[in-house]
């Protein structure tokens, strides 16, 4: 009977467990370690944030899922992987001595860590900004942003700033919906006259989203989506400020620093700044109990793949191979990492280094559909690998097709999304020669409140579903 053991339930180890679940659950071990005692629906946090949708309504609890499904469930945190001797070790949730669950596969899909400490003055805890990357920071984030509502109320004029709070922070979406969400919100409030919103972002151009941008045919014309974003944000009279690397924020100010080496700083009232993403702080530890962290993880703490990695940026973009296609660590075949826990081999937007050396580049995005996706590939090989001893199930990110649909405002009267698809998420040159490295008969951005409905028929239809059929699988075969 073999033991496969996946930490976190994300939509990455969430999807790998439900796979894992239907197809070796009753022959063999399935074992879950999460932090939270619940499964959050992560894109419906934006309305949590401007207090337009409740907390539990965003949440599924695991362990009713898993005894359905064939799958222990352990609430915790791991602190330990040790990969010699193919155990990890989990601090419980509730006050105990460390555990110990051995495994013969393990799944690192673990999220990021919120590396709020990169930026002095960032974040919900100990600094002055607030976040939507968690439920709890997501319910602080609408406490306070309905406090500064009723400033607006009372008259006061205020200035919201909604972007990224560190040079290399990654989820310019997340950014993008909750200040749209905003707006829409202080209009419904007819108190938007009062408010100044900007858009603080480490992308190259508005649109960016650490993918290098889109190109999609609309209306028999070719639309970038910076203009698609720009025109977005002047009708909603959002003011942008891109190419910016934020490194401090005091309790009035933003301190950034742009492309051309230039600081300057943006006043605020209100912020919610997403901070840079970088692995959870596990020890990697031999049998002797030597420090073998280079065998597994980057330095930033992101798993190490079938990725082909130290490449320049020039090489990467024309190598489609060089992105992983299993997710499987290359020096222990028995660990895979999922989601944002995998280290990418490079940035898919155009990496730049500013004249004092700082590096001001839009991550990779791993989140979403994409690590749904990947979810299943490393639970279908790791389900091969105990059947049969192989694997065949492969997907790079250069092959990929992604969906996603940003709120605009929630409302299915007059709120809107942008709809976007594109395929494949990283640019592909060879294949696609035409410039954008994309097929352009697939990748499409449309706006209306035909993708509001969209949005909320996914937000329901997938909580609705998953509640009444455990078995219902996120990403479909």
């Amino acid at each position: 009977m073999a033991r496969v053991v996946i930490i976190g339930a994300g939509f990455a180890g969430h999807t790998a467990a439900l796979y894992l679940g239907a197809q070796l659950g009753k022959r063999h071990t399935i074992t879950v370690v999460n932090r939270y005692d619940y499964f959050g629906f992560v894109p419906s946090w934006v309305w949590v944030g401007v207090g337009h949708m409740r907390p539990e309504q965003t949440t599924i609890p695991l362990k009713p899922v898993y005894d359905r499904m064939h799958v222990n469930f352990v609430q915790g945190r791991v602190t330990e992987v040790h990969p010699d001797e193919q155990y990890v070790t989990v601090a419980p949730h509730h006050q105990g001595q460390p555990e110990r669950l051995d495994y013969d596969y393990l799944l690192i899909a673990t999220g990021p860590k919120l590396n709020f400490a990169a930026t002095p003055g960032l974040g919900p805890a100990e600094g002055n900004t607030v976040s939507i990357c968690t439920l709890d920071h997501a319910i602080e984030a609408r406490d306070s942003y309905l406090e500064h509502v009723k400033r607006l109320e009372k008259g006061e004029r205020l200035r919201f700033v909604v972007g990224t709070g560190h040079p290399g922070a990654t989820c310019q979406g997340a950014a993008l919906e909750y200040i749209s969400n905003i707006h829409k919100d202080l209009v419904r409030r007819r108190v938007r006259n009062r408010a100044e919103l900007i858009y603080l972002s480490n992308e190259a151009a508005l649109g960016d989203f650490g993918v290098g941008g889109l190109t999609a045919r609309h209306k028999g014309q070719l639309l970038a989506s910076e203009d698609f974003i720009k025109a977005v944000y002047k009708e909603y009279g959002i003011e942008w400020h891109v190419q910016r690397g934020v490194h401090k924020v005091d309790d009035r100010h933003i301190l950034w620093e742009d492309y051309a080496g230039h600081y300057g700083e943006t006043a605020y009232d209100f912020a919610m700044l997403i901070p840079q993403f970088t692995g959870q702080p596990i020890r990697y530890l031999g049998q002797d109990g030597s420090d073998i962290a280079d065998k597994l993880v980057m330095p930033n703490g992101l798993v190490k793949v079938d990725a082909i990695y130290g490449l320049d940026y020039a090489t990467l973009r024309n190598q489609p191979d060089a992105w992983p296609a299993t997710y499987q660590n290359p020096t222990y075949p028995n660990i895979f990492a999922a989601g944002i826990a995998f280290a990418p081999p490079g940035p898919i937007s155009a990496p730049h280094i500013t004249p004092n050396g700082t590096a001001i580049t839009a991550t990779a995005p791993r989140t979403g559909m994409i690590a749904g996706i990947i979810g299943r590939i490393t639970a279908l090989n790791i389900a091969e690998m105990i059947t049969s001893g192989t694997m065949h199930h492969r997907e790079r990110m250069t092959e990929m097709f992604a969906a996603c649909i940003a709120s605009m405002g929630d409302s299915l009267w007059d709120g809107e999304a942008a709809t976007i698809i594109m395929y494949p998420v990283v640019p592909d040159h060879r294949r696609y020669p035409n410039g954008t490295g994309r097929d352009l008969f697939v990748t499409h951005m449309e706006l209306g409140t035909s993708g509001a409905w969209m949005k909320r028929m996914v937000h329901e239809t997938f909580m609705h579903k998953f509640r009444a059929r455990p078995g219902w699988q996120i990403i479909p075969e």
